[in-house]
């Protein structure tokens, strides 16, 4: 019969105790380290935030401006069908749901739905002496105004 050792049925001696922690060696940050991260991010929010801001607010524009693009095509395709423009009575509604109209071929947007400008306005639309006049109102929704509060016209 063969024999097995049988050291790995051997009770550990009292002697080897396992590692205990230390009270004061608790791993963590301390008030002054997380008052300088604090500090620090307050100061990259403080330089970064207004450029940010500002892209937001050029962002806002391009967008108007390609939307007031988009609906000029969607006017341009009604006067194909129609043989004139929406009167300003009409609006740009008509771009939407304008099926009593003769030769009206639409919806002649993607979502059949007027958009709203960045801003949440509405566009508006004015036809002058045939010339078709699309504008958002900026920021501030009024006529006029400087800067981000700018009308955006196309």
């Amino acid at each position: 019969m063969p024999s097995f050792p049988l050291s790995f049925l051997s009770i550990p001696s009292r002697s080897r105790r396992r590692p205990t922690r230390r009270r004061g060696s608790a791993k963590g940050f301390s008030l002054v380290e997380m008052l300088v991260a604090v500090a620090i991010v307050g100061l990259l929010v403080a330089l970064v935030g207004p450029s940010a801001i500002r892209q937001l607010q050029g962002s806002r524009v391009t967008a108007a401006e390609a939307q007031i693009i988009q609906l000029r095509s969607a006017l341009d395709i009604f006067l194909i069908d129609t043989g004139r423009y929406p009167n300003e009575d009409e609006g740009l509604v008509v771009l939407a749901n304008g099926g009593a109209i003769p030769g009206w071929n639409g919806p002649y947007l993607r979502d059949g739905q007027i958009p709203n400008d960045p801003w949440g306005g509405t566009y508006l639309y004015s036809l002058n002496d045939g010339q078709v006049r699309i504008s958002s109102l900026g920021a501030d929704g009024r006529p006029g105004g400087t800067g981000n509060d700018a009308d955006v016209e196309g």
